[in-house]
C-alpha cells in the first residue's frame, strides 16, 4: 500500500493517541507514527493509505489542515 507523509499544525496529544493507536478507517487509512517538533509546532505522520485523495478526506474528517501531503518511499 502507498505511504505518506503529511505535515501540519500541533495535534491535540489526546487527538494524536486516538489516531495513532486507532483501527484502520473508512478510508483505509493507516498510523505507522506520527512525529512532534514542539519547537515549530508541526505534525508530521507517517501514514498508508490506498490514496491521497483518501488522505485528504480523513484529514477533513477530523477538520485537519494539511501543509503538504506527498507520497514517500522507503530506502529498503
Amino acid at each position: 500500500m502507498p505511504r505518506f507523509l503529511d505535515v501540519h499544525a500541533r495535534l491535540d496529544g489526546a487527538l494524536i493517541r486516538k489516531l495513532q493507536n486507532g483501527p484502520v478507517d473508512e478510508f483505509g487509512i493507516i498510523y505507522l507514527n506520527i512525529l512532534y517538533n514542539p519547537e515549530v509546532e508541526q505534525c508530521f505522520c507517517l501514514i498508508e493509505a490506498p490514496t491521497l485523495e483518501a488522505v485528504q478526506k480523513h484529514h477533513d474528517k477530523f477538520g485537519i489542515k494539511c501543509d503538504c501531503i506527498i507520497e514517500v518511499k522507503t530506502t529498503t
